[in-house]
């Protein structure tokens, strides 16, 4: 596929899941580049704004962890250097309770469907419920025709590349392949499917963003 035909594609992708989410009672926003999803997630989150974040590649590379900390907002980030197990287990329970959350999706369908794996629990479980508000960043390499395909490439796709970028000991890592392990370190645990909106998204002070960007990011 050509250059051309690729952004079309992305377009007709974009308007699609768009039109899907606003019906799904999201707050949904449009950024054409990384650079546009990146200001725009910054410009969502107000001063003094206390701010989760649950290991997002996607958050990571738009460098909004950095951004975040240079204007001020405590961010929670399990992931910082020199933490202890316990200090992490901590780090994750303030996440649930943030003023904001950052995450993305495994993958979104064009019928709005968000489908996200977890190894632990602590990410899917504060996209749900918890934060007071949601900022979930999606990539238009995330979209699927439908939920069976958004369901093969959560595990297929974004798991095994998860599990290889944290070195975990499963056969994924090795073969580059999912094969439904039974592994101790097995990451695709358990799977959250939002068909709508969650209820609380829509309380006083309350929201559920969903920004898509019309490049690939994270995976």
């Amino acid at each position: 596929m050509n250059e051309s035909a690729e952004i079309t594609t992305n377009d007709a992708k974009a308007k699609q899941v768009i039109s899907a989410l606003t019906k799904k009672d999201y707050t949904v926003h449009y950024a054409a580049t990384k650079a546009e999803a990146k200001d725009l997630s910054l410009g969502l989150i107000p001063s003094g704004a206390t701010v989760g974040l649950g290991g997002s590649v996607t958050a990571r590379e738009l460098g909004l962890l950095e951004s975040l900390r240079n204007n001020g907002h405590e961010v929670f980030d399990h992931w910082e250097q020199g933490l202890s197990e316990e200090e992490i287990l901590s780090v994750r329970y303030k996440q649930t309770v943030a003023d904001y959350f950052l995450t993305s999706a495994n993958a979104i369908t064009l019928a709005g469907e968000i489908v996200n794996l977890d190894g632990l629990g602590n990410r899917v479980a504060a996209s749900i419920f918890g934060p007071k508000n949601v900022i979930m960043i999606v990539g238009i390499n995330k979209v699927t025709r439908d939920l069976s395909e958004a369901l093969e490439r959560s595990q297929r796709v974004a798991g095994v590349k998860n599990a290889q970028r944290l070195n975990y000991s499963t056969p994924c890592v090795t073969t580059g392949e999912c094969i439904d392990c039974a592994s101790p370190g097995r990451i695709c645990n358990i799977s959250v499917i939002l068909h709508k909106r969650p209820m609380w998204g829509k309380l006083p002070g309350r929201e559920y963003h969903v920004i898509l960007v019309g490049e690939e990011i994270g995976f």
